[in-house]
């Protein structure tokens, strides 16, 4: 079997353009795969097509040859952009092995340990940042079965706070705890936000509301500062969406501070490294989370993978709270139902694009998500 040609899809979702691709072969199968990213959707198609002549000829099976082509050997770090082109290709290659072979992915990566998948919603509370809102919001996600979700109480704040956005934030956290109950996990996203000492004052003020975790407090890439946070923070550090290489995440493992991993599979080239990583993470007594905020395709992936891992810990859910038409653009998707998602036991992904309906929605370059911008919590296109 050889890949013949690749083909490209964007659909407009007004947060966030999402990016696909097919995979086509000589024998007449074909693999999606997803490379959205936050903003830069025609860049990383631009990058899958000025990578198809290093894989076109190959045999789709060859997952780490066809990683090695599309990263090593292009001798260039790309960081996301690079890596998400790379994993709409890699992904969609798992996609046709699934079905060359009649097996669902997670069974060609070790096999399914788990019966079913816990979940916890994310992207609920669309509206005006208020405890009021968020009361209600959370309220209705506990009714749908839900028993963890995800929230960014933070506004557009960046490094420092003033006395009442700090009050505020807290209020909000404060206004969830009281609406879910004590069962039902919360976890607080940071977006790379802030600095160390309000990092530390955030994560003191909101451990009397029990987090399950306090997400990415600061950057990232300071592996140092998430260190002396996660060692300071009486609450459990999360992190990881945002690397892009598993050197990165050898790094901040050599710590033994951070024991809940995000690793994000479209930032790191596909499942098969995202795979690698999560065993790393096990090989340090840790967690696994993995990030699962982009489209439907991406989500399916994140179901194939997350069976396959016994550190697994709860799967990202956007899908419920996106855009109603979602749903039509793929066959299959990902569903939640009273709070866990079941494991489908069909070959490959178990999902197809609808081409037809994905073209109803064009590519805008306003459809991102502006988290440093005022009332980027409302998710709207920003034209």
């Amino acid at each position: 079997m050889k890949i013949t040609a690749i083909e490209t899809y964007i659909a407009g979702n007004p947060w966030k353009n999402w990016l696909f691709a097919k995979v086509f072969t000589d024998e007449g199968l074909y693999g999606v795969g997803e490379g959205t990213i936050n903003y830069f959707a025609r860049t990383v198609e631009t990058s899958i097509h000025e990578l198809k002549p290093l894989i076109l000829g190959l045999d789709p099976f060859q997952i780490e040859v066809i990683s090695q082509r599309l990263v090593r050997d292009v001798y260039t770090e790309g960081g996301q952009t690079h890596m998400c082109a790379v994993a709409a290709i890699e992904i969609a290659c798992w996609d046709i092995i699934g079905k060359a072979t009649g097996q669902p992915v997670y069974n060609l990566m070790g096999g399914r340990c788990h019966e079913k998948l816990r979940a916890y919603a994310n992207g609920w509370y669309r509206g005006p940042r208020t405890p009021e809102n968020f009361h209600e919001k959370a309220k209705d996600v506990v009714r749908r079965g839900y028993t963890a979700l995800k929230f960014d109480p933070f506004g557009s704040n960046w490094r420092v706070v003033t006395p009442y956005e700090f009050d505020l934030s807290i209020d909000i956290i404060r206004a969830v705890r009281d609406a879910v109950g004590p069962e039902v996990d919360i976890l607080v996203e940071g977006h790379c936000r802030f600095n160390v000492p309000t990092a530390v004052r955030f994560a003191e003020a909101m451990a009397e509301f029990r987090p399950a975790w306090f997400e990415e407090p600061v950057h990232h890439l300071n592996i140092p500062a998430m260190v002396e946070v996660a060692r300071r923070s009486p609450v459990p550090i999360a992190t990881g969406e945002s690397f892009s290489s598993k050197q990165q995440v050898a790094e901040l493992m050599s710590y033994n501070c951070v024991n809940i991993f995000q690793p994000e599979p479209l930032n790191l080239g596909g499942l098969f490294a995202t795979r690698k990583i999560c065993d790393l993470v096990d090989a340090h007594y840790g967690v696994v989370a993995p990030h699962s905020a982009q489209g439907p395709v991406c989500s399916a992936a994140c179901v194939q993978l997350n069976a396959s891992l016994p550190n697994f810990y709860i799967h990202e859910i956007f899908d419920e709270f996106n855009e109603p038409w979602e749903r039509e653009i793929v066959t299959n998707p990902v569903e939640v139902k009273d709070g866990y998602i079941e494991i489908p036991e069909t070959p490959g992904l178990g999902i197809d694009l609808n081409i037809e309906e994905i073209r109803k929605h064009p590519y805008r370059q306003e459809n991102y998500l502006p988290l440093f911008r005022p009332g980027w919590e409302r998710r709207r296109s920003n034209g």
